[in-house]
């Protein structure tokens, strides 16, 4: 009887252990076994290099995770088969033992085995900048808050043309999303469209073309030549003669110099040049903000983001589990505990005082 006893109380200590694990994996605070040495390997796969915000990134991790005692192994995938190969460099990393993989993931959808593989392994999975869909291997997500990005675009796309289009009732408009393969091109539409559907149902903004739907205004690859080539065959068929176009939603900086190509090359910039949206900071739209060619843009400041990401693997390393802020992000297998950062809405009349901190841009709005 003593034996038993003895037994059902291991049993129910064992038991208690065991749910106090599963719910401390969801915490932000606490300790975490599976720590780590400096001069561990710390994969870091990157998408193509179609913003200049992920070529700062690969130098950024290389730099800041070389100086924090780690081996830093950070690969970007090719332009060709872009996913498979994104696949195959993190199959390659985990071969290789990486401690933490941080993964800015080119298609979220099609890395499940690669993470999976990476638990098995013992080591951590953070998503970078985008969610990874679909899979329960995946430990964190840090990026700046997308949905705001996008309600931020929303808005900068009413108030500029209500500011260029004073006399105006209603403003002719498109719309355009990201890559169909970035679960945050999803995001950052939606969110703007939290913000325009009220004032396209109301009949304020009428989408010219009627291409409202996200699987209408996807720009495959995020390529500028693709956002360029659609905007020119909006143009035509339905901005012939005197309609005018006063607004044009993009998502991104490198979209927004493309879409606004096509506009100049129609003669739509005249006599007022249509309000055009952006995000990144790219070096290249800056001046063209300056000058009121681009309407706005989004400082989400790269290197306060892989700053982020590397305090993470620090707290691994040390055996605590890593820092979140936000409600966590359900990837449609789990939720993943979130870090978000800020983004900032810019326009003229605030750039020098947002890149107050970059030198580089800062120059760039005198």
């Amino acid at each position: 009887m003593r034996k038993i006893a003895i037994t059902t109380v291991a049993i129910a200590g064992v038991a208690l252990m065991a749910l106090s694990g599963c719910s401390a994996r969801n915490s932000t605070s606490g300790s975490d076994a599976s720590g780590f040495k400096a001069g561990s390997i710390i994969g870091v796969a990157l998408p193509d290099k179609t913003s200049e915000n992920w070529v700062l990134a690969g130098k950024l991790f290389t730099d800041d995770l070389t100086k924090a005692g780690f081996k830093p192994d950070v690969l970007y995938a090719p332009s060709a088969n872009t996913a498979s190969e994104q696949a195959n460099q993190i199959s390659t990393m985990n071969t290789k033992g990486a401690k933490v993989l941080i993964i800015g993931a080119f298609d979220g959808k099609q890395l499940g085995s690669q993470v999976k593989d990476a638990h098995t392994n013992g080591a951590k999975v953070i998503a970078y900048d985008r969610i990874i869909e679909d899979s329960k291997d995946v430990d964190y997500y840090v990026a700046y808050n997308n949905e705001k990005v996008g309600e931020l675009q929303g808005q900068a796309l009413l108030d500029g043309m209500k500011s260029r289009f004073p006399d105006a009732k209603t403003y002719n408009i498109e719309l355009f999303s990201g890559a169909s393969t970035d679960p945050n091109a999803a995001v950052f539409f939606d969110g703007a469209m939290k913000i325009l559907q009220p004032k396209i149902d109301d009949g304020t903004l009428k989408v010219v073309s009627g291409q409202t739907k996200i699987d209408q205004t996807q720009t495959t690859g995020w390529l500028a030549a693709n956002a360029q080539t659609r905007m020119d065959t909006l143009l035509a068929g339905n901005y012939s003669g005197s309609t005018v176009l006063n607004g044009v939603l993009s998502p991104n900086d490198t979209l927004a110099r493309a879409i606004i190509t096509s506009i100049q090359n129609a003669g739509k910039d005249k006599p007022v040049m249509p309000v055009v949206t952006g995000q990144d900071s790219e070096a290249a739209s800056i001046p063209l903000i300056m000058s009121g060619v681009q309407y706005s843009t989004i400082n989400k400041d790269t290197t306060k983001l892989v700053e982020q990401a590397v305090s993470m693997v620090k707290q691994l390393a040390a055996g605590k589990k890593a820092t979140t802020n936000s409600p966590a992000t359900d990837n449609g297998s789990v939720k993943v505990p979130t870090y978000y950062l800020p983004p900032q809405l810019v326009t003229k009349d605030n750039a020098a005082e947002s890149y107050k901190n970059n030198p580089t841009l800062e120059a760039l709005t005198k």
